[in-house]
């Protein structure tokens, strides 16, 4: 008698698998192009970190170049600008993340308070394309304002203030800020679009109720608002402390013009490599440091999680 319990039990278990596999099949299907991708284009070229502990060379190829150990490594932490293109390469993202985080979430508290639906999409659509903007077409549109002798900012707000004109790519003092500015212009559009979703799934008779016992503006966003959007907060500051040691190449080389004097204070590891690698031409070392950033973010990611899970359990990504 428990046998057949047993075998009608397990029937069941199975057709009940059986026809969960069958409702779902269509989203398994929408999902199988997105994981093929992955799994071709970020899986497959994994193999390829056997480059970082090679001496690599074409004629012999990757599997029969010999091993070098950690000596690719070396060229990252023996270098004298090791120090400031770390520095320069976590300041500068650390930056990015908190601005870009609460410019955005200005920027889409007030398009999601925008009665006006046409003004409302305008909005979106004006935020989000220096998003969608090239490097190359950003660092013309910066040299438009910044070239000696014929940007704006020197013919047209600096003479009209008695000022003399600067040298803006001979200065370097002057760009963590436009760096910054430029990278939140570019930048802020991404996150603001998916605060605005998030907010405008919150429930609008907690607004209402909230409205009908007197609270200000002000005490909606503060205990409505910005609860309901921190988990979307909490993960878009996750994935970005995973590329904290990566930086914009395209901002950092192309917005400077790529100018020799601004390298204290502009360059970072992307362009560093970038430049050893076009001097040496070695792609191990290149390989090195791309896996050095990897690993880095990856124990970030790790250890920013660990902070939420103990602050917020709720709110954690694993």
């Amino acid at each position: 008698m428990a046998s057949l319990k047993k075998a009608h039990a397990s029937s069941g278990s199975s057709h009940s698998k059986a026809a969960k596999f069958k409702r779902y099949l269509p989203l398994y299907l929408m999902f199988l192009p997105g994981a093929i991708y992955l799994l071709i284009n970020n899986y497959i070229p994994m193999a390829g970190i056997i480059v970082a502990f090679k001496k690599y060379n074409a004629r012999l190829g990757i599997w029969k170049s010999p091993f070098c150990g950690l000596a690719n490594f070396e060229f990252l932490f023996a270098s004298s600008d090791a120090w400031t293109i770390t520095r320069n390469t976590l300041l500068y993202n650390l930056a990015f993340i908190v601005l870009n985080t609460v410019v955005g979430i200005i920027f889409a508290i007030f398009i999601c308070d925008t009665f006006n639906k046409k003004l409302k999409k305008i909005y979106q659509s004006a935020i989000l394309f220096p998003y969608l903007m090239s490097a190359v077409i950003l660092g013309y549109i910066v040299y438009a304002f910044l070239s000696q002798s014929t940007g704006i900012v020197n013919n047209s707000i600096l003479s009209a203030l008695g000022k003399d004109a600067v040298n803006w790519y001979a200065e370097p003092k002057y760009w963590p800020f436009i760096l910054i500015f430029v990278n939140t212009w570019k930048g802020v559009g991404y996150g603001c679009l998916i605060y605005i979703s998030t907010i405008n799934g919150i429930d609008p008779s907690l607004y209402e109720a909230a409205s009908l016992d007197g609270a200000t503006k002000w005490k909606q966003i503060k205990y409505i608002t910005l609860p309901s959007i921190l988990p979307s907060v909490i993960t878009l500051t996750l994935l970005n402390i995973g590329r904290i040691f990566y930086s914009d190449f395209g901002l950092f080389y192309q917005v400077t013009q790529n100018s020799g004097q601004l390298y204290a204070t502009t360059n970072v590891i992307d362009t560093y490599v970038y430049r050893a690698l076009l001097q040496s031409g070695n792609i191990g070392m290149a390989s090195a440091a791309g896996f050095y950033q990897s690993i880095v973010g990856f124990i970030c990611v790790l250890a920013a999680n660990l902070v939420v899970r103990k602050l917020s359990p709720e709110n954690a990504m694993f």
